[in-house]
């Protein structure tokens, strides 16, 4: 398999442009770079908007403009048809060139990456409404034709576009990389270099975004899913190229792309792609008094939705989100149908359109109150109060309905618990905020609490920039001011279930409840710009910045280990050079994911029982054993030996959040073999070289004789072993998972020097 370093020959990094005329917009493209930072930073102060374009609105006209020329239309007509795939491309394309300008990849060559990234999807124009809004999985049939829209992006391009480059990456996008899906003739590295960015970017992107049928996964575990497909649907070594370029959030990537589209672009060179015809630029209006409205609407309880007269959704607000569990971005725009929620009615029958309150609200333009059930989080079901309220503009025209949901259930809701424990918290006498004892109590019972009810749960842990030369410049005063600042951010960041507490000094925490990683990782983003844009009284109108770690529990946690992963991402985001947001952790347990076969009991052993496992991370060792730092440093074991490919841990155990702080704490000694394999994943391929995968056997037993004669050790030695596949992001290995040809590669020279980096 030809490395990327390899195909950096073949593609050279492009010599510095020459000398060529000013065009005539350069002027005005300035003025656009100009207006694009200014946005960009009156954006980053706006949180909670739910239709937020990639950088907006206006400035994702100009930039289609200025990339496709005349072909903006196409992708005008890709967003009309469906505007969450259009942000999509364009999303894909950012971050495409970014990644080939750090590859090194010539200008050229980037050029028809770009504009293939952008309307390699343009063919969803053809996918009928019904499938392509679907809530749900799709069918056999309903596959087919989704999967035929790559080819119709094809031969629209065929009839709109002269670069031959531009329609070979567009064509081989959807070719796998092991050759075994039909119809490609092109396998392995025959398959364009940008083809294989395209398919890689794009994978993550879907991954890492809300849709309507399932949430957007951690960075971390979309990281281990393309690992998990390399060799068969992805270029290896791209994939652990992609791996290492992209770390974090990809706005100042984004920024950095933006910016060279609008300055140095030329349009001649741009429109001899395509025939010009260019729409005039949009301007973005917002009226102050609807600020009001919106902040009401984005803290309210209850679930608030709006439908207009075409029957889509134009608003779902963050109630909706939480009772219903769809995201609000993932929503927008789509047709409202009473099957979205499962809706039945008072006899327990579905309503069907003709019965549906929205749909009668609009017909009639009279309110309608009922008591229906939907479909809830975690799919079950929710008895909820309706209230469908008509709009009617002044001249008597229908405008849609506004759809009111109260959750009518006598179980009092996890947020509604944790909110009053928010409301009762002890607090912190400069901030209003909770103080770190209350925060320690309550983490405890947030763990268990979102646990028991098989939701997710983030931790954010944030601490000011330099805040010592704050002080010692500025005063203690300035330095309390900046305090205050953040603390009034964080709170505005809560949601009904939040905790914010001061953890000591500069430091602080938030408990998101309800809340994954990608969706915690937005709302420290949101925070840390806002805090940049604040000027300080006391500081002559400097700024002050704000690094943040963000984790999600994940299987096999306590409140201590979370706790440490958060901290842990906050020294990254600080050795990272600050003002940053690092995440960490692999998540929960996505819905619809493969589930392992039931671990084992273990193997008799000396004198005790030990449970023995072998799991199996779809990563290199070198990366597998990055992680096993980050269990050793949560879970603050001692290492006791390396021995080539060995290596002996001793992990102090303490009692988990669901039992007595009596239980007698359990030393464990966890023994780990490791071994790299490398295999061909298709005999199609053909391949010159495999697939890299970590293969490690795990053995935990107590250390003392008298604990392993202890009821609990086996399901405290199984949380252990849980707490390490989560790190690992290893799965229980089976006869199905063992590769039937592959090189045994012991890891003998790498474990020692990376566990003992520091």
């Amino acid at each position: 398999m030809a490395k990327v370093s390899s195909l950096q020959t073949q593609f050279e990094t492009s010599p510095p442009p020459a000398d060529r005329p000013v065009p005539p917009e350069q002027a005005r493209a300035d003025r656009w770079v100009s207006e694009l930072s200014t946005l960009l930073r009156e954006l980053e102060s706006v949180t909670g908007d739910v239709s937020q374009p990639v950088v907006d609105q206006g400035i994702d006209d100009r930039l289609i403009q200025v990339r496709l020329g005349a072909a903006g239309g196409l992708f005008a007509a890709l967003r009309c048809k469906h505007a969450l795939t259009a942000g999509h491309a364009l999303r894909v394309a950012l971050s495409c060139s970014a990644w080939a300008m750090r590859m090194g990849i010539k200008e050229s060559l980037r050029d028809a990456l770009e504009i293939a990234a952008l309307l390699h999807d343009v063919g969803v124009i053809g996918v009928p409404d019904h499938i392509l809004l679907k809530p749900g999985s799709l069918t056999a049939e309903e596959a087919a034709v989704v999967s035929q829209s790559r080819r119709m992006s094809l031969e629209i391009l065929r009839h709109s576009c002269s670069a031959p480059e531009v329609l070979d990456i567009v064509e081989f996008v959807p070719a796998w990389y092991d050759g075994s899906r039909d119809g490609f003739r092109l396998l392995g590295t025959e398959i364009p270099l940008g083809s294989r960015m395209i398919a890689i970017v794009e994978a993550f992107d879907a991954m890492t975004t809300d849709h309507v049928y399932r949430p957007a996964m951690s960075q971390e575990r979309a990281r281990m899913e393309l690992f998990d497909c390399a060799g068969t649907r992805f270029d290896p070594e791209l994939v652990k190229r992609f791996a290492e370029f992209h770390v974090g959030d990809s706005s100042e990537l984004h920024r950095e792309v933006a910016g060279r589209w609008l300055t140095t672009l030329v349009p001649e060179m741009v429109d001899s792609y395509w025939q010009l015809s260019s729409p005039p630029p949009q301007t973005r209006q917002e009226d102050g008094g609807f600020l009001f409205q919106k902040k009401l609407l984005a803290n309210m309880y209850d679930a608030v939705v709006f439908i207009d007269t075409a029957g889509r959704v134009t608003l779902w607000n963050r109630g909706a989100e939480r009772l219903t569990g769809i995201a609000g971005s993932s929503v927008h725009q789509h047709p409202w149908q009473p099957e979205l929620l499962e809706m039945s009615d008072e006899k327990g029958l579905p309503v069907v359109d003709n019965d549906c309150p929205v749909h009668g609200a609009i017909r009639s333009g009279v309110q309608s109150l009922r008591r229906l059930t939907i479909r809830g989080r975690n799919e079950r079901p929710v008895a909820v109060d309706t209230h469908a309220i008509p709009v009617v503009g002044e001249d008597g025209v229908a405008l849609g309905a506004i759809l009111l949901f109260h959750d009518a259930s006598s179980e009092t809701s996890l947020e509604h618990r944790c909110q009053s424990l928010h409301e009762k918290a002890t607090k912190d006498p400069m901030t209003q905020v909770a103080n770190r004892a209350e925060f320690d109590r309550v983490h405890e019972m947030f763990v268990a609490a979102h646990q028991q009810q098989q939701l997710p749960c983030s931790l954010m842990i944030c601490d000011l920039d330099r805040f010592k030369q704050v002080n010692d410049t500025y005063g203690h005063q300035s330095g309390d001011d900046v305090i205050k600042s953040l603390a009034a951010l964080l709170k505005a960041l809560c949601r009904p279930g939040d905790l914010v507490a001061r953890y000591g000094g500069e430091e602080f925490v938030v408990l998101c409840a309800d809340c994954d990683n990608a969706t915690a990782t937005q709302r420290a983003e949101g925070v840390r710009r806002a805090l940049a844009q604040i000027p300080q009284r006391r500081m002559g109108g400097r700024t002050a910045t704000v690094s943040f770690g963000v984790t999600e529990i994940q299987p096999g946690d306590t409140p201590e280990t979370m706790l440490r992963r958060a901290d842990r991402a906050l020294l990254m985001a600080k050795a990272n050079g600050r003002n940053t947001v690092v995440q960490l952790g692999t998540g929960t347990v996505d819905r619809g994911a493969k589930k392992t076969k039931r671990t084992k009991p273990g193997k008799k052993t000396g004198g005790g029982e030990a449970l023995e496992q072998t799991v199996v991370t779809p990563v290199p060792v070198k990366m597998a054993v990055e992680k096993l730092r980050g269990f050793v440093a949560d879970h603050q074991a001692k290492i006791v030996k390396i021995d080539g490919d060995r290596v002996e841990l001793e992990i102090f155990e303490q009692p988990g959040p669901m039992r007595r702080r009596t239980d007698r704490p359990i030393v464990f000694r966890v023994e780990l073999c490791f071994q790299e394999e490398r295999f061909q994943k298709s005999q199609q391929a053909e391949l010159s070289a495999g697939v890299s995968r970590t293969r490690i056997q795990v053995s935990i037993q107590a250390k003392k004789n008298r604990d392993r004669r202890r009821e609990d050790l086996s399901a405290r030695a199984r949380d252990v072993l849980i707490s390490f596949q989560s790190y690992l992001m290893a799965a229980t290995e089976t006869e199905e998972s063992v590769p039937t040809t592959g090189t045994l590669t012991k890891a003998r020279r790498i474990l020692a020097p990376w566990l003992a980096r520091k």
